[in-house]
């Protein structure tokens, strides 16, 4: 069985949150007349909830007065979270926010020796798959299994999601590297025994990433004027400028030594 790349999307794929996710949040909160707005600090705490239903869910409890009144709080929350997903999707669409350096390069590489590639994400499948679409080919895009939104009952931290992909896939543990960006992502990641490069994104580069076999601050592009940052490198993997499959291969390689 070949080895497998599995992609977070919002912070890898590409930095989504405080100027996608978080503003679409706020306009489907102004549309619906509800009196919450999440400031970059707020959302930045807001982020460490792994799932937007479950954000907009802890949010409301904090205030109790947002939901009097109202019987079915679940489906008040899905109504909410379906009208963001709608504005964040078109948002997406009209190109509002690039995708990360070095995605669609080293997806391109990674088909062209034959790996599988997926992407692993607490947010809706319909966002996952518009930021997908805008961060690799037609033909990348079509090579990608998708697990996203609700399709395990614990999100990340829990590493539900993962096993799930892992499964499904058909592969070891030990023939899989997945790319994160946030300490909950890397916790999920870690805890299905999956080897886990950390490319740090806007609101995680401060957080600790114990456990990674590399942090850096992006994929970064061969030739670039500046490399990338390398954060940490426990596993002596010494990407020159940038992340390519090799660098990868490296990872999924120290992995099978340690087993």
């Amino acid at each position: 069985m070949s080895p497998a790349l599995i992609f977070d999307c919002d912070g890898v794929l590409a930095d989504t949150e405080r100027d996608g996710h978080r503003i679409a949040f706020n306009r489907a909160f102004e549309e619906l007349g509800i009196p919450l707005h999440w400031g970059d600090r707020k959302y930045a705490e807001l982020v460490r909830i792994g799932g937007g239903k479950e954000r907009i869910r802890h949010a409301l409890s904090a205030e109790p007065e947002l939901t009097k009144g109202i019987r079915d709080i679940e489906r008040y929350v899905a109504d909410i979270h379906a009208l963001k997903s709608t504005i964040y999707q078109v948002m997406i669409s009209e190109g509002t926010i690039p995708p990360r350096p070095g995605i669609r390069r080293l997806v391109d590489e990674a088909l062209a020796e034959g790996w599988q590639l997926a992407v692993a994400s607490t947010s809706a499948r319909a966002s996952v798959e518009a930021v997908l679409r805008t961060a690799t080919s037609a033909h990348g895009f079509s090579r990608f299994s998708i697990y996203a939104g609700d399709v395990v009952g614990k999100k990340k931290p829990a590493p539900d999601i993962y096993e799930l992909a892992v499964a499904d896939l058909g592969v070891r543990p030990q023939e899989v590297v997945v790319i994160e960006d946030s300490a909950i992502g890397l916790a999920a990641a870690r805890g299905a025994g999956l080897a886990t490069i950390v490319t740090v994104s806007t609101y995680t580069a401060e957080e600790t990433f114990e456990g990674a076999a590399l942090v850096v601050d992006s994929l970064g592009e061969p030739g670039a004027e500046t490399p990338i940052k390398v954060f940490s490198d426990p596993q002596d993997i010494r990407p020159p400028g940038y992340i390519g499959l090799h660098e990868v291969e490296a990872v999924r390689v120290r992995q099978q030594e340690e087993k």
